[in-house]
C-alpha cells in the first residue's frame, strides 16, 4: 500500500509543502507545492479508479501537473521509485 510518510519524509529533505485538498465529495489526496508550482497526486487502491477530483482541481487550479497513483494509473511500485522533487 501506498505509504504517505514518504512524501512527508521527502518534503522535509527538498523542501516542498504538503497538503491535501477537498470541497465538498471532491478530493485530492495530496498536493504539493514548490516555488509557486503545484501538483497534485490521487492515489487508488481496489478495482475503481473514479478520480473526478483531480478534474474538479484541476479546473480550479491549474496545477503544474496532476497524476493517478495505483488502480488505473502509475503502479505504487513506479511512483514509489520516483523522487517527488523530480515531478516539479
Amino acid at each position: 500500500m501506498f505509504e504517505h510518510p514518504y512524501l512527508i519524509n521527502h518534503s522535509i529533505f527538498e523542501r516542498y509543502s504538503l497538503y491535501y485538498w477537498r470541497d465538498g465529495n471532491y478530493v485530492i489526496d495530496f498536493v504539493l507545492e514548490k516555488r509557486n508550482k503545484v501538483i497534485g497526486l490521487e492515489v487508488k487502491s481496489g478495482m475503481k479508479a473514479e478520480n473526478a477530483g483531480l478534474g474538479i482541481f484541476a479546473e480550479r487550479f491549474h496545477p503544474e501537473k496532476v497524476f493517478l497513483v495505483g488502480t488505473g494509473g502509475i503502479p505504487y511500485e513506479e511512483f514509489l521509485k520516483i523522487n517527488p522533487k523530480e515531478l516539479f
